[in-house]
């Protein structure tokens, strides 16, 4: 079995500023305020968060979708990549609904990748970009 979680929130900026900013080593270090190195390109590694997040580009649509393989230092070694699809949606003048899909994720730590989201997502980028 596995878990999944979904998370929604709004960010002060244009949906192609968070694509890019996702997908840029130095952009996503500096929006989420830790150390990020990614190839951003479909089948492209990424690793964030000082090599405790790693994963495979699976899908792009610019500025709009990022589909990844997903894991983190704490997945049991026989468990499969979790999937993890960002959604953007532009909802007004630079504002954009910030939507997590993360499913596949080893039973009994959904909770916690929902809370990390939250702290070490989604509070840094709302620093960075600024709130609506």
């Amino acid at each position: 079995m596995s878990e999944s979680t979904t998370l929604v929130t709004i960010i002060a900026a244009a949906p192609r500023e968070i694509y890019e900013a996702w997908l840029d080593s130095a952009g996503h270090s500096r929006m989420t305020g830790s150390h990020a190195i990614i190839n951003p390109v479909v089948g492209g590694k990424f690793s964030a968060w000082d090599g405790y997040i790693e994963g495979t580009t699976l899908e792009l649509q610019p500025y709009s979708r990022i589909v990844q393989a997903w894991r983190t230092s704490e997945f049991p070694p026989e468990s499969k990549d979790s999937h993890l699809e960002i959604l953007l949606k532009e909802v007004g003048e630079d504002k954009t609904e910030i939507t997590v899909v993360h499913t596949e994720i080893p039973d009994g730590q959904a909770a916690e990748y929902r809370q990390g989201w939250e702290d070490y997502y989604f509070k840094p980028m709302l620093e960075y970009f600024g709130d609506e």
